[in-house]
């Protein structure tokens, strides 16, 4: 079974990017009509590229590898 993952990115600058989880959806087309319910609302209208929605499927790892912190002090 898939799931769909609706996401919405933009960036505030270089350093960073603003990730909103907007929702988890049973098909690639009730993904599509919450993009478009979305898309309307204020902030999200002016940034529609932003959207994206990503096919997973459930009850599988998705993050195969580790990760480590890179820290550069200021």
């Amino acid at each position: 079974m898939f799931v769909y993952l609706v996401e919405h990115a933009r960036e505030i600058n270089p350093d960073e990017t603003d990730v909103k989880t907007i929702g988890i959806y049973s098909s690639e087309e009730k993904a599509k009509e919450a993009i478009a319910r979305i898309s309307k609302l204020v902030g999200f209208r002016d940034h529609i590229e932003g959207f994206t929605a990503d096919k997973y499927q459930i009850d599988e790892d998705h993050w195969e590898e580790g990760f480590h912190t890179a820290y550069t002090p200021a």
